[in-house]
């Protein structure tokens, strides 16, 4: 086994309350790679608002950030100052680590390291609202038909650039779905490894009593589509349990009829509960990898999502080939694609081809210690590549 250096940097966006995600925990699964390794990584972000706070995992460690850390607001909301990040992100000073390991939604691929340094990055998605989803975001928010509409899309514009260029500085980009790694390569002319992310399985149980409501969880905003599956439960009639929080909330609440509900962010076992019992997890959205799909199998309950995306490297369909089948894939993302899959599903109980038992081997694949082997053994072979080529003479001219 080849040991890693004593000082490693592990950068991540931001560490706030306000996000505590799928990137979140990768981010805290390398950490406890790396101190099973022996060394107890350096962290950098952007920003820190958990090291303060008792009973994260973070509490007592030291985060070093950047100067948006001290501008008004810029713990809370410091993608207010999204314009200035790619400036702030580089200015974090990584010169004393061999070895620079990045969890990159947005910036944290971009910080600045020597040639005598290796630079992995884990990308979680390049950043949507910049590339391929900029009009989906642009539409919904209502800053494109605004005065400042040109100047978001100039911002817009210089952050694609800028995420071009900085993507060159990684020495190897590690992506987290088939789907992400096709972007990459879409945007940034690079090649990515791919490694899932880990997803916390054992916080569920499989093998409760199912109910006949069928359950959303995501964030409810723009690029989620929950106004697809709101309307494809309006026109079936089917109950719905709306899961989490967000800027859409009040606009699809004005849009669910009567058999659909929204409870808001639960707490964790409360969300457990739901998924536990739930007949089916649907959702609308194209995704990156998709951390709620994996949960909801992990909980016994088969999955009805757009068949586009990170979704493809989880779930397989019950039409299709793949074995054991795990879900119903629709194809287009409409509520009219969605209603006639649940109304398959519905007509021919499907439910009964997809036991619990079945979705839970599948979701046991992206246990955290899964990530951790895998992680560890790319690490590694990195890290040997690294030391061969700098050992390797430069020839002079």
């Amino acid at each position: 086994m080849t040991a890693f250096p004593r000082s490693i940097a592990l950068v991540h966006e931001w560490f706030t309350p306000r996000a505590a995600g799928g990137s979140e925990q990768v981010v805290q699964e390398l950490d406890s790679l790396l101190a099973g390794r022996g060394t107890t990584p350096t962290l950098f972000a952007l920003v820190d608002g958990e090291s303060g706070r008792p009973g994260s995992w973070l509490a007592g460690r030291t985060v070093h950030t950047s100067f948006i850390q001290r501008l008004p607001w810029g713990v809370s909301h410091v993608q207010q100052y999204l314009p200035l990040l790619p400036l702030a992100i580089e200015q974090l000073d990584l010169s004393g680590h061999p070895l620079v390991i990045s969890s990159s939604h947005l910036v944290a691929k971009g910080v600045l390291t020597g040639p005598d340094q290796l630079h992995v990055s884990y990308v979680h998605t390049p950043v949507r609202y910049a590339w391929d989803q900029m009009h989906t975001y642009l539409a919904r928010s209502g800053l494109a038909r605004g005065p400042l509409g040109p100047l978001v899309r100039l911002q817009l514009h210089q952050l694609r650039q800028w995420d071009v260029v900085s993507s060159a500085r990684v020495d190897a980009l590690v992506a987290n779905s088939r789907f992400t790694a096709r972007r990459i390569r879409s945007f940034w002319r690079r090649r990515a490894q791919v490694l899932h992310p880990p997803v916390a399985v054992e916080r569920f149980r499989w093998d409760r009593p199912r109910d006949d409501v069928y359950v959303s969880l995501c964030r409810l905003v723009p690029n989620k589509r929950v106004d697809v599956v709101v309307e494809a439960f309006n026109r079936t009639g089917l109950p719905l349990v709306v899961l989490g929080d967000g800027p859409e909330r009040r606009r699809l609440e004005a849009m669910a009829g009567s058999t659909i509900r929204f409870l808001g962010r639960l707490p964790d076992p409360e969300t457990a509960g739901w998924l536990e019992r739930a007949r089916a997890y649907v959702y609308a959205g194209l995704e990156d990898f998709g951390i709620a799909p994996v949960e909801a199998m992990a909980a016994g309950a088969p999955v009805i999502a757009f068949g586009r995306g990170g979704i493809l490297d989880s779930v397989s369909c019950l039409s299709g080939e793949e074995r054991p089948p795990t879900g119903l894939l629709f194809p287009e993302q409409s509520a009219a694609s969605l209603a006639a899959a649940l109304e398959h599903f519905e007509a021919g109980r499907l439910w009964r081809s997809l036991p619990a038992e079945g979705q839970r081997r599948r979701a046991e694949c992206f246990a955290p210690e899964v990530f951790r082997r895998r992680m560890d053994g790319l690490l590694e072979r990195l890290w040997e590549q690294h030391l061969r080529h700098l050992r390797r003479p430069v020839p002079l001219v």
